[in-house]
């Protein structure tokens, strides 16, 4: 494996090299702003316009703004920081190739804190600051206001960071609504400080009513929630506007769309014919992203444990939760999708089913658009005489607006090469890779050229490749998964991930002694993030998460609940 990282040194060195010289671009601290700054990563970022702020638009589209990334430590107080000229960009990949023009300019510093972990490594992080570790929003991060520079190509620049990013406010408890925030004694000890879990959970009708009632528990994963999501108790805004026009689903009017099917459920929740029941979700951001994908992993510690035996019977205890495996059920759609479908294969007594929607990738195989196991680049197809760039979003036609390489050249360009980007290949890179010497995660591939390490490919499958861990323990696993298991995929996933659906479904189909007994569904020409009904359009199906499968759990709660569990006030009908 050494070649590849030799060629791809070699590249770079060559690259800051040929680059031309500019003249120093200084970043000014303001001096209020200095007191906790040490370690971090300093982005230098280029807008063609002013509509926004250069930070919010950077993206994985051909709009996207330019960005520049360098690291940086030990920061002493009064220092200017020179701007590293060779620092590595996207999507021009060098200052020099910048062409002359009017740009709006924003300096932004992500900062990093030290951790000393139980392993006896001491990595530098971002820390979750209450956003779900989203640097452009990160509370404590600073920047500068961004400036409007007639550029030519090595033009001096001095930018002051004055402005901080202010402190978030928590969400208010409600009649329906609890907020708990809990400390973890699993994940304090493998990060050497304090580290807490969260959870939005919306109660049932009637919960203080019935202080005899336990109650079954949904827990719904997905990226960070601020507040529960999909719940209103007044009707939608009249004053919304239907002229505006939400480009995901080229509909207006999307706003007031999403507040009537709120307040829909809401109506439902309160029903006297509906299921009482309580709804989860967790929050679990953590020094790499806005969730832990809810496994055990190598770099972010035991997650999968913490909130599987710690978090889960603590909310229990505290909102009458019945607390048995099968009283639990598990959703959620794109990362809530993998890991719905991975907490269930984890943990088979502990949970009694999973609606797995558009989940990321659950067979390495088809890791989007590589196969992690044959192919020797993960941003090429590549033959004797030419080469193809793997494609990394498309739309339902099938029309490619970023590859594999925009996009993790793109986290290259914000993170750096320690996963430190907070998005998605980086943040997979983290969950599933054993550490590397340096106490980071080993890379699965070179961020710069795309060689990929089989030897980590290896560890992946071993250890986080759902399909293969299935097939190699259905033998001790399949009773356990028996009827468990639900995937829905649109077959045209923006991302690709309905490969690896395929891929599950065909080893599933197969199963025996047992039989697998669950669902695999796909949506025709359905975009991310499908999630099973064939009837609605995706814009609409995706703000019911809360009632989707309602049908499904209350025939699972038929077959394997206990005697004393009273069906009647699950299914609505008399025993």
């Amino acid at each position: 494996m050494k070649h590849f990282w030799i060629f791809s040194i070699f590249l770079l060195l060559s690259w800051a090299c040929s680059s031309k010289q500019s003249s120093p671009i200084e970043i000014k601290i303001d001096l209020t702003l200095e007191s906790d700054l040490k370690d971090g990563r300093l982005l230098l970022i280029f807008s063609p316009d002013s509509t926004t702020e250069p930070r919010f638009g950077i993206s994985d589209n051909v709009g996207t703004n330019q960005v520049f990334g360098m690291d940086f430590e030990n920061y002493k107080s009064g220092n200017t920081i020179e701007f590293d000229i060779t620092s590595f960009g996207y999507p021009k990949e060098k200052l020099s190739d910048m062409p002359d023009g009017i740009f709006y300019v924003q300096a932004f510093i992500q900062k990093h804190e030290s951790f000393t972990r139980a392993d006896g490594h001491t990595v530098k992080l971002p820390m979750d600051q209450g956003e779900g570790r989203q640097w452009a929003r990160a509370p404590k991060n600073i920047y500068s206001n961004p400036v409007k520079v007639d550029w030519k190509n090595g033009k001096d620049l001095t930018l002051t960071i004055d402005q901080i990013i202010p402190e978030i406010k928590e969400p208010e408890d409600t009649d329906y609504i609890k907020h708990i925030k809990f400390k973890s004694d699993l994940l304090s000890e493998f990060w050497g400080r304090d580290m807490y879990l969260g959870a939005n959970i919306l109660l049932p009708e009637g919960f203080n009513e019935n202080p005899n009632q336990y109650y079954p528990i949904m827990i719904f994963h997905g990226h960070f929630p601020s507040d529960f999501s999909g719940f209103r108790t007044i009707p939608p805004d009249p004053d919304l506007s239907d002229d505006e026009y939400n480009e995901r689903f080229g509909i207006y009017g999307y706003e007031k769309i999403q507040q009537q099917e709120e307040y829909d459920f809401y109506q439902k929740w309160t029903s006297p014919d509906f299921q009482r029941f309580i709804i989860v979700e967790i929050q679990h951001a953590n020094p790499y992203y806005d969730d832990s994908y809810a496994v055990n992993s190598a770099n972010l510690g035991p997650y999968g444990d913490a909130i599987t035996f710690e978090l889960i019977p603590h909310i229990e205890r505290t909102f009458r939760g019945i607390g048995e495996g099968w009283s639990r059920f598990l959703y959620g759609g794109s990362t809530g999708g993998w890991e719905a479908l991975a907490v269930q294969i984890f943990y088979p007594d502990e949970y009694n089913g999973c609606f797995a929607a558009c989940p990321d990738p659950i067979d390495f195989r088809a890791y989007t658009s590589i196969n992690l196991y044959e192919d020797q680049n993960a941003y090429y197809q590549e033959g004797e005489f030419r080469k193809t760039l793997r494609p990394g979003h498309r739309d339902y036609l099938g029309h490619i607006s970023a590859t594999v390489q925009d996009m993790n050249h793109r986290e290259l360009a914000i993170g750096g090469t320690k996963s430190r980007s907070g998005d998605q290949f980086d943040i997979w890179q983290a969950v599933y890779s054993p550490q590397g010497a340096d106490g980071y995660p080993k890379p699965i591939w070179d961020k710069y050229s795309g060689e990929i390490d089989s030897e980590v490919a290896s560890y992946w499958k071993e250890n986080y490749d759902l399909r293969y861990i299935m097939e190699r323990d259905w033998e001790t696993l399949g009773p356990k998964l028996e009827g468990k298991i639900n995937i829905f995929c649109g077959d045209m996933d923006n991302y690709y991930l309905n490969n690896a659906v395929y891929l599950t479904e065909d080893f599933l189909e197969q199963t025996q002694n047992p039989y697998y007994d669950g669902t695999v569904a796909y949506g025709d020409r359905a975009e991310h993030c499908w999630n099973g009904d064939p009837t609605l359009p995706n814009y609409i199906s995706r703000l019911r998460y809360n009632t989707l499968y309602l049908g499904e759990i209350a025939d699972r709660l038929k077959e394997t609940a206990p005697a004393g569990f009273n069906q009647y006030n699950w299914t609505l009908t008399k025993n």
